[in-house]
Parts: structure tokens; C-alpha cells; sequence
């Protein structure tokens, strides 16, 4: 019964047009009543506590980070030097996509702010050259959801901070399945380009190359400074969001100086905007986790798929179906905030490594950006490249089904997630 009210109020807010993060409170004050266990200054508490959080600092920092990157140039080098690389080769504007997606996803951690500056550039160009506008969009769509996985990754720190997993094990582990990601787009479009008739993009000189090489060494770096610095404990994952945020400020106002100083007070609102509403859904939700806890609907759940606990691979393929129909109907934070308390007990009591439960979660999750009817991520490209959502579903569809193939092999060999995550310990 209390796992009826639980998913019932929920979907019922939720249906009625109610904002996550209201609906998380009235979800945990519902299950209060339910219990017969109302406090208003307890529900008042939690939400004080679910924003008062160290590691979620670095949810801000990051954000900045993402703001300044797009605003300052930094993106817009990467993309310029994956075109001088590869943009000539049969297809080749579509490898540099998968090449920018890749490296912007070391740089901010945020799918939508890295779709939108892969959009804002390539869509064009891949118009012009003859390329299908849909499967274009399919394709960056798809590159663009690398972002939560490769560190560092805003989804991995608030489902470390919602399940009290290490986020700095979930960065390191995100490493090669985000590698493996772009891999598999790589495959995929090697395929798909061989039946396309596009115009090539100019070869590149070498001096061009370099060229693009040292203006864009400055955006390089930063993947570099994090992923040494976390793996060399220099510093913790709050405190490289704020190295990250410094260092793209230093380089978008001294080194590119694409962000002149009057422009600062836009990006910082914009950054805070954003902020806000991460923050505020994870206040909400720190008020139904706190029932749920109270509650025992881990326990509930648990014995509802009690015959699978035996086997943590049909478990896992369980939840992983559980977790891709809950992404057709709720975006990636709030299923963070929602399912993360009730699972991660579950996969722990059958013996799932909780980092390679993390990622997995957060992989077959992003995956809901970019399906409908959510797929914000691929509104974002439809906006851009002025198409309908239809035409960019058809396009995407290639690129989700291996995405799907991939994480199967993640389900049946997980060691592919937790044996590299020993070579960064």
C-alpha cells in the first residue's frame, strides 16, 4: 500500500503538470500522512539538508564552467580541431562530432550545454555539405549524452551525494564506457556514411593543423588538470569544479578573450538560473528520499523481485528496463532523485558494486534525453537545426539501438565497467 501511494502521488502530480520538485515534496508529505507521521518542520528540515550539502558545491562550479566554455571559445577550438583532423574523410563532419562530443564531455559534464554548442556549429555545416539533416541531428543528439558519463559528470555527483556512493570512484569509472560510447557512434556512422553523397570538407594542411592544434591547446588542458588532479588527489570532485570554473575564466577573458568583462554578470545569472532549479529538486527530494528511508520501500521492492536477487545480472537487466521506461516520462535528475534511494539498497543487498550500479544507472538514464516523448536533449538539436521532432527521431534511432547492444554488454560483463576502475585506483 505504501508503494502504491508512493508511485500513485507521484505520477498523479506529475500528470497533473505539477514542477519535480513540488511534486517530490508533496510525494514525501503524502506518504507523511500516510504514516500518520506529518511534521511541517521536518519536511522544512529536509529541504534545508537537501540543498546544504558540500559535494553538491560542485553542481554551481561546473554549471560556470559549461557557461564560460561555450561563451569564451573553448568549445567552438575543439570542434575546429577535430575538422582539421578528420573533416576531409568520407563522413568526415560526423566523426568530428563524435571526436568533439568526446572531448567537450571531459570539459563540462553537461549534455545540454555541450549538444548546444555541437548543434550551433556542425548542423550548419553538415547542411551545407549535403549531409541528412535528421540522422545529423541523430548523430550529435547521441554524442551529445557522453557528457554525463565521461568526468566530470553532474549527474555522478548527485547521485553520489543521493546515495552516498564516492563520487570520485563514479568519475574514474565513467572513463571507458564513455570512450566506448563514442566508439560505438563511430562504428555506427562508419556504416551509415559509406550510402551518403557529401561533399568533403577541405583537407587541412599541416600547417592549418597546427595551428588549430595551439589554439586549442588551452582547452585541452583542462581534461588534463581535472582527471590529474582527481586521480593524483590533488583535489576532491567540489574542489576541481572550482578549478575548472577559474581556469575557464582565466582563458575566456586573457587568453581567447571571446568574454569581454561587461558580459561576466549575463553568464553568471544564467549559471545561477540554472543552479537553482538543480538545487531546488534536490532539496525536494531529500523530503520523499526521507520517507522512502522511513518508510522501508527499498525493503518493499526488494521483495517484489525477490526471485531475481539470485542472479545480479537478470537483476540488473531488471532494473536497467525499469529505469529506460521510467526515462520516457521523467528527465535525468529527477529519476536520479526519485529511483536512486529505492535501488541502490536493492543492488547493494544483491551484491552489484554500488560505483558500477552508478554508472549504469546514470548510462541507460541519459539515454531518456534523447527518446521521446522527454528527449530534452534532442529538442535541443531539433531547435537548433529548425526540424521536427519526428524527423530527428527517425534519425536517432541507429545511434540508440547501439547504445542499448552496449549497455547489454555492460549488463552480462560488467567487468568492462570495474576492472579499468582498479588501473585509476
Amino acid at each position: 500500500m505504501t508503494l502504491t501511494i508512493f508511485l500513485g502521488s507521484l505520477v498523479l502530480l506529475m500528470v497533473l503538470g505539477m514542477p519535480i520538485a513540488f511534486a517530490l515534496i508533496l510525494t514525501g508529505v503524502a506518504l507523511m500522512v500516510h504514516l500518520d507521521f506529518f511534521d511541517a518542520q521536518l519536511v522544512a528540515q529536509n529541504l534545508l539538508s537537501g540543498a546544504d550539502n558540500f559535494p553538491l558545491m560542485a553542481v554551481p562550479f561546473f554549471i560556470l564552467a559549461g557557461e564560460l566554455m561555450n561563451a569564451g571559445g573553448i568549445s567552438k577550438r575543439i570542434i575546429n580541431l577535430a575538422v582539421s583532423l578528420v573533416g576531409h574523410i568520407q563522413g568526415g563532419l560526423g566523426y568530428v562530432a563524435i571526436g568533439a562530443a568526446v572531448l567537450l564531455a571531459s570539459l563540462s559534464g553537461s549534455a545540454i550545454a555541450d549538444t548546444a554548442a555541437l548543434a550551433t556549429l556542425l548542423i550548419p555545416m553538415m547542411r551545407d555539405h549535403g549531409y541528412p539533416v535528421p540522422r545529423s541531428a541523430g548523430l550529435i543528439a547521441s554524442g551529445g549524452i557522453i557528457a554525463p558519463i565521461i568526468p566530470p559528470s553532474m549527474p555522478f555527483i548527485i547521485f553520489g551525494v543521493t546515495t552516498n556512493t564516492s563520487i570520485s570512484r563514479l568519475f574514474m569509472a565513467g572513463v571507458v564506457p564513455g570512450i566506448l560510447m563514442g566508439a560505438a557512434l563511430i562504428v555506427v556512422w562508419t556504416v551509415l556514411a559509406r550510402k551518403m553523397k557529401v561533399t568533403p570538407q577541405p583537407k587541412s594542411s599541416w600547417v592549418e593543423r597546427r595551428h588549430a592544434l595551439v589554439d586549442g591547446l588551452w582547452a585541452l588542458m583542462l581534461p588534463v588538470i581535472i582527471l590529474g588532479g582527481l586521480r593524483g588527489g590533488f583535489f576532491t570532485p567540489t574542489e576541481a569544479a572550482v578549478v575548472a570554473a577559474v581556469y575557464s575564466l582565466f582563458v575566456s577573458l586573457f587568453i581567447y578573450r571571446e568574454v569581454k568583462p561587461a558580459a561576466l554578470l549575463d553568464l553568471l545569472v544564467g549559471a545561477a538560473r540554472t543552479t537553482s532549479t538543480v538545487m531546488f529538486l534536490c532539496a525536494g527530494a531529500l523530503v520523499s528520499s526521507y520517507m522512502v528511508t522511513l518508510a522501508d520501500l527499498p525493503a518493499q521492492v526488494s521483495d517484489f523481485l525477490a526471485p531475481l536477487m539470485g542472479d545480479p545480472r537478470v537483476l540488473m537487466g531488471a532494473v536497467m528496463l525499469l529505469l529506460l521506461a521510467i526515462g520516457t516520462v521523467m528527465d535525468l535528475t529527477p529519476t536520479i532523485l526519485v529511483m536512486a534511494p529505492v535501488l541502490m539498497p536493492l543492488a547493494t543487498k544483491a551484491g552489484i558494486d554500488p560505483t558500477y550500479f552508478g554508472v549504469m544507472f546514470i548510462l541507460v538514464g541519459t539515454l531518456g534525453l534523447i527518446h521521446p516523448p522527454v528527449c530534452t536533449v534532442l529538442n535541443v538539436v531539433c531547435g537548433v537545426a529548425k526540424i521536427s521532432l519526428e524527423s530527428a527521431t527517425r534519425g536517432i534511432w541507429p545511434f540508440l539501438l547501439t547504445y542499448i547492444v552496449l549497455i547489454a554488454l555492460f549488463i552480462v560483463f560488467p567487468g568492462i565497467i570495474t576492472v579499468p576502475l582498479t588501473w585509476f585506483h
